[in-house]
């Protein structure tokens, strides 16, 4: 295992991959601390921002695979469905809504970062240099 794949790739990669880890660790994290705690709502908010981030950044990355349309390919679908998301588990925070807030947060974890996490591991693309060498 190697950083310098991504390390030498575009900043915006940079951006979007270690956003990405980062929400990743502090999503596990959430899981497993008590819940509406002043902890968890300040972690939450940490998370929502680097959530957002992944998203935004990944409309600047274009992949050579699989197209949905020039230049996006379905894992954009991803981004989008989080930015959508986003808001909507926040509202559900505000009106304590906790069934809401917990589904809508766990399907973003699950469909933001290890469903679309497990696309950059393909041959071919960055994370799968990172982890298993050229």
């Amino acid at each position: 295992m190697s950083f310098a794949p991504l390390l030498n790739a575009p900043s915006i990669i940079q951006l979007h991959a270690f956003a990405a880890m980062g929400a990743l660790a502090l999503g596990l994290v959430q899981f497993s601390l008590p819940k509406g705690t002043l902890p968890h709502r300040t972690m939450g908010w940490i998370w929502v921002a680097l959530m957002a981030t992944v998203a935004v950044s990944s409309f600047w990355i274009h992949g050579r695979q699989i197209k949905l349309g020039e230049p996006w390919s379905p894992i954009h679908l991803l981004s989008i469905f989080s930015l959508i998301m986003l808001p909507l588990g926040i509202w559900f925070a505000h009106r304590h809504r906790v069934r809401g807030h917990r589904i809508t947060m766990i399907s973003i974890f699950t469909g933001g970062l290890v469903i679309a996490g497990l696309f950059t591991f393909v041959p071919g693309r960055i994370m799968h240099a990172v982890a298993f060498g050229p």
